[in-house]
């Protein structure tokens, strides 16, 4: 079995054969063959979660640096405008992607909001 996530212009594929052996199956599933399909969707969801916090590790590096340039530079920490710009961009993706909008802007406020926090400690610590 082959189970593929696309995301944007790319794409990761997570690929599983028989990933469990019978010992580690539960005695609740209805098959052995049950277990193996949902260990290797817990698989792909796992490999998914990691690339997740990896990705947002890598974005709040950036994003901690953004912060040291705009204190450096006496920029506000906020930027409602481009904030906008990129609520509105990424609701779009997220409809092209079948995830739902609304979603995808919650979760983009709550990083959105964690930034700024890191951007104002930033400004406090230059002052």
């Amino acid at each position: 079995m082959r189970f593929t996530l696309a995301l944007g212009k790319g794409a990761i594929a997570a690929s599983f054969m028989s990933m469990t052996s019978e010992s580690s199956l539960h005695s609740e599933q209805p098959s052995e063959d049950d277990d193996r399909i949902l260990a290797g969707y817990r698989l792909s969801i796992d490999n998914i979660d990691a690339a997740l916090i990896h990705m947002l590790a890598e974005r709040f590096r950036i994003t901690q640096a953004v912060g040291q340039y705009k204190a450096t530079a006496s920029l506000p920490p906020a930027d409602p405008d481009r904030e906008q710009r990129q609520i509105g961009r990424l609701r779009k993706l997220a409809e092209e992607a079948h995830l739902d909008p609304e979603f995808s802007e919650k979760f983009l406020r709550f990083i959105i909001d964690e930034v700024i926090r890191h951007h104002e400690q930033a400004r406090d610590d230059a002052s």
